[in-house]
């Protein structure tokens, strides 16, 4: 007892010797005067601190539009302020979040989102993985049938596969949305001719067919049926073995024609005054494209060993025989060239060059290395005459090999009007870029002002091969 009451003593006379040391200190300095622009940079200007349901209506929209779907809905628990404003945005629907948040069920979650918003849908999509079940397959079914989408603007539909990867027809109902449709993809399906027959998109400016079986018939019919359409994309499908394009308004077209069925062939550009943009990036799939008459075309993709390019009459693949006196202004014309390389060749990319003397950016894809990219002596009298305008280049990728070496240098050493040049590597630690900037004499590049940039690759499928804008 008598030790615990001398510990409660001490704790006593402690605090009170605290006590009298703060009355000898001196006062607190009072407290700075408020800066009357503080508000200003903090919050509102009557001094409050600025909420998030303080921002103007349309700038709350924009966040929300920008939201996963699932967060978009719950944004009306935030505040009485928020209850409107989800509904008052164009609801757009992607059923793989919907599904990833329901353990890969649909269910009646569709029917929910549609009902509680009660608004227009701008846009639904729908992906192949998701499509492997006939409970997913009722819901989006009944979903499409939906008032609330009567007014769809973007439809990225693929139809679940069957057995052994076939094709099912698409349903009739995807098709309702023809007179309002601007972007529309379709894959995993079949569009047969009396589906496609009769079929107006009036607004449609994008269209992709991925995987898709169709007759020339029904290809030809849906662009026909696109007066406003300006992006085509034809990725893995068959059926159609030629396609003839007539279009005013087109301006951009891919085509990949790797399937295991018979696929695309040829390609004929007879009229497409508006078209800029034309590539074959697939090296397991021939291709004839024959240009008549593109008269803005300046971005060209293609691959070395299978596609074959005619511009009017003349075919590139004659090379060396072409006279650069006899080059058409269609070759003149294209300023951007995407190529797809088995094995990096320099030859072919000097003739390349030749055939579109006016060419200022090249990106080149290679699988492997050349055998030899040597260059000072055979090519010593065409560089004396001839001037390589190339501003931008991107190489993938590049190996460190000699043939990848002599490759880079030529360009290093001879393009002098060369403002960038970016090689793609499977490793950038100091050692090894240094030696790389030693072995291509960046030192001595022509163009001073030239930037040489490593980029460590990300790899690719096998085999994948795709599109970088220049």
């Amino acid at each position: 007892m008598e030790a615990g009451g001398s510990r409660r003593s001490a704790t006593t006379r402690k605090r009170k010797s605290a006590a009298l040391k703060g009355e000898g200190s001196p006062a607190p300095a009072p407290a700075a005067a408020p800066d009357p622009g503080a508000a200003d940079h903090d919050g509102g200007g009557d001094g409050r601190d600025l909420h998030l349901s303080d921002l103007p209506d349309d700038v709350l929209r924009k966040i929300i539009s920008v939201l996963p779907m699932k967060q978009r809905g719950r944004t009306q628990i935030l505040a009485k302020r928020w209850l409107p404003l989800w509904r008052s945005l164009p609801l757009n629907i992607d059923c793989g979040e919907i599904a990833r948040s329901n353990h890969g069920k649909l269910g009646d979650v569709l029917q929910r989102i549609i009902s509680s918003h009660q608004g227009d849908c701008q846009r639904f999509c729908i992906r192949p993985l998701l499509a492997t079940n006939m409970e997913n397959d009722a819901a989006v079914d009944a979903c499409l049938l939906s008032p609330a989408l009567n007014k769809l603007k973007e439809l990225e539909f693929y139809r679940r596969p069957w057995h052994n990867w076939q094709r099912l027809p698409a349903p009739t109902s995807i098709f309702r949305f023809s007179p309002t449709l601007c972007v529309a993809q379709f894959g995993h399906c079949t569009l047969t001719d009396d589906i496609v027959q009769g079929l107006h998109f009036p607004q449609l400016k994008k269209l992709g067919l991925d995987y898709v079986f169709l007759s020339e018939f029904s290809l030809s019919s849906m662009i026909a049926g696109s007066p406003s359409l300006e992006v085509l994309l034809i990725i893995r499908c068959s059926g159609a073995r030629c396609l003839r394009i007539n279009s005013f308004t087109l301006r951009s077209i891919e085509v990949g024609n790797s399937s295991p069925d018979p696929s695309m062939e040829e390609l004929i550009i007879e009229s497409a005054p508006h078209l800029e943009r034309l590539f074959h990036l697939d090296q397991n799939q021939d291709l004839h494209v024959s240009v008549l008459s593109a008269p803005k075309l300046e971005s060209l993709g293609c691959c070395t060993n299978s596609t074959r390019l005619m511009f009017g009459s003349t075919d590139i693949h004659q090379g060396p025989r072409i006279a650069i006196g006899s080059l058409s202004t269609a070759l003149c014309r294209i300023k951007s060239l995407h190529l797809c390389m088995r094995t990096l060749c320099l030859d072919m990319v000097i003739e390349l060059m030749r055939c579109f003397p006016c060419l200022e950016k090249l990106y080149i894809q290679c699988q492997k290395s050349g055998t030899k990219n040597l260059w000072r002596r055979k090519h010593r009298d065409l560089l004396r005459s001839f001037d390589i305008r190339l501003k931008k280049i991107v190489l993938d990728c590049y190996r460190a090999k000699k043939p990848d070496i002599d490759f880079v240098t030529f360009f290093v050493l001879n393009a002098t009007v060369l403002e960038s040049m970016t090689v793609l590597v499977k490793r950038n630690d100091e050692e090894f870029l240094a030696k790389q900037r030693q072995k291509l004499l960046l030192e001595s590049k022509a163009s001073d002002g030239a930037e040489i940039n490593f980029v460590l690759k990300v790899d690719a499928n096998p085999g994948t091969y795709y599109s970088i804008s220049l």
